[in-house]
């Protein structure tokens, strides 16, 4: 269906406020904890070119590694959008080909089906990510959006795998307006999304929706805190609604750290952080 037109706006954003508060939440979240450098997983996305953007201004182009990480069905046209975003900024890159690691697994399961190779591709590539954070000496930096993250599309300890997460309190909507605000390539903006996990996918021909449509819906559901009636109401498709919301309910598990029983008087997770722990 297409999205009353009167709801767009409310995802309007300060673009100028939000890119000093992600360089400066980013500086400090990884200097505060004793480092000075990062690493982040760079698939010629949107996402993740906005992710390196703002590390790089945040941190230095030097101290920032982007990893590409294709695998043998990826598109030529991923890596040559990531080597763009590389060039630009002038951040080091490495170029890690995921084949001959997923292969021998998928020999394994022939029957694995593509829900399962991408996690295990997704997988994969948290594997090498985090092994060069540590060879590089540099905090992981997540490429996460809102919209993925209250659906659930992403893979548990996969792509959502961080140390720091800068971007994932923007919808994809919002993402598009502060790449094009800091002078992403447009055609890096404006692309399909996708995680490139076969030839011809696509986020959104998996999801069923657009992402402007879902960016919308869930701007109404989470920060308005509307009913799924309210929802309704302003337009939009009760089934639809519906849908949405039951993935965002079903699919919290994966963004919370993992739940603990609680036995003891201080449990992690819990009650464990009080400030006087932090005192020095």
């Amino acid at each position: 269906m297409t999205a009353p037109t009167h709801i767009l706006p409310r995802l309007q954003i300060n673009t100028d406020l939000a890119h000093t508060i992600l360089v400066k939440f980013l500086r400090d979240a990884i200097t505060k904890v004793g480092y000075s450098r990062a690493v982040i997983a760079l698939s010629g996305g949107i996402d993740s070119a906005l992710s390196a953007y703002l590390a790089a201004e945040a941190l230095g182009p030097e101290n920032v590694l982007a990893v590409r990480m294709p695998y043998k069905a990826s598109s030529q046209a991923s890596l040559d959008d990531a080597q763009v975003i590389v060039d630009a900024l002038g951040v080091r890159c490495d170029t890690v080909d995921i084949t001959p690691m997923v292969d021998p697994l998928l020999v394994r399961f022939p029957d694995a089906n593509r829900l399962r190779q991408g996690n295990i591709m997704a997988r994969m590539r948290m594997v090498v990510i985090y092994d060069q954070s540590a060879a590089f000496g540099g905090l992981v930096i997540g490429t996460s959006n809102k919209t993925e993250t209250l659906l659930g599309y992403s893979t548990v300890y996969g792509d959502n795998a961080a140390a720091v997460q800068p971007i994932m309190d923007l919808y994809k909507n919002q993402v598009r307006q502060l790449s094009l605000a800091l002078g992403i390539p447009r055609a890096i903006v404006e692309k399909a999304p996708s995680a490139d996990l076969w030839e011809g996918q696509t986020d959104e021909g998996e999801l069923g929706f657009t992402y402007d449509l879902a960016d919308q819906l869930l701007y109404l559901l989470v920060d308005e805190r509307y009913t799924v009636d309210e929802v309704v109401a302003e337009g939009f498709d009760r089934p639809l609604v519906e849908r949405i919301w039951r993935q965002v309910r079903l699919n919290h598990y994966k963004r919370t750290m993992p739940n603990v029983a609680k036995l003891s008087r201080r449990s992690i997770g819990h009650d464990f952080l009080y400030l006087r722990d932090w005192s020095g």
